[in-house]
């Protein structure tokens, strides 16, 4: 009984933070606000021991390692494992369209969209967003935006990040109208990039900085002129 007065607490302040944070939306236009206060779930998964081929052996559930963590849309693994590793272990389910962020290695800071459900492993921060607070895609990009700034928040030998590291990053938030408007215009710029994955490299890589720098000017909200 006593769980679930929590959990009506515990809905009732989110309820109460999303009508303050909607009403600074309105009379400012955007709030700088934290990943963690509009994320609906956070986690990270598991390597299932490597020795024990009862966890790999057959495998059909995807496994999501940080090397495919590039800046993309997930919509198929390149590793697998059983259920019984997701039942002995904690590489456990996420839904599908989670902002992922890798925390260690080459790929630290860089991040992805699952576009299926899946398990990672422990290397990948899993971001659940709250719907009602903002759109994943449009979280997505700015995180994509914020590449270098965590970067700047890598530490140890490893250059490695953490949870709280990267949940504390600050995100411009405007309604969710203009954030639909956002991602419908930058889904169009990504969209004719990748079109000209066949055209001349100097063309790609102009059309890119191209893409980048719009990108930054519209998360930024800044007016955009030629």
């Amino acid at each position: 009984m006593r769980c679930n007065r929590q959990d009506n607490r515990s809905d009732r302040q989110t309820d109460r933070q999303t009508s303050i944070i909607k009403l600074i939306q309105f009379v400012y236009g955007s709030v700088k606000i934290s990943l963690k206060n509009i994320s609906k779930h956070c986690s990270s998964g598991s390597t299932p021991k490597k020795g024990n081929s009862a966890y790999y052996k057959g495998g059909t559930i995807p496994w999501l390692r940080t090397q495919d963590v590039r800046f993309n849309e997930i919509y198929e693994a390149t590793a697998f494992i059983t259920e019984l590793a997701v039942k002995e272990t904690s590489a456990k389910w996420i839904p599908e369209n989670c902002v992922i962020v890798a925390i260690s290695g080459a790929s630290a800071g860089r991040c992805a969209i699952n576009k299926i459900p899946l398990t990672t492993n422990q290397h990948c921060l899993n971001i659940e967003i709250d719907p009602n607070m903002a759109l994943y895609k449009y979280v997505f990009y700015c995180v994509c935006s914020q590449y270098e700034e965590l970067l700047s928040r890598k530490e140890g030998a490893r250059g490695d990040l953490n949870a709280s590291r990267i949940l504390s990053l600050e995100i411009p938030l405007p309604s969710l109208k203009e954030q639909e408007r956002i991602v419908g215009i930058l889904d169009r710029f990504d969209a004719l990039c990748n079109d000209l994955s066949s055209g001349l490299p100097a063309e790609i890589e102009a059309r890119q900085k191209q893409y980048e720098y719009y990108r930054d000017r519209l998360l930024n909200f800044e007016p955009i002129t030629k």
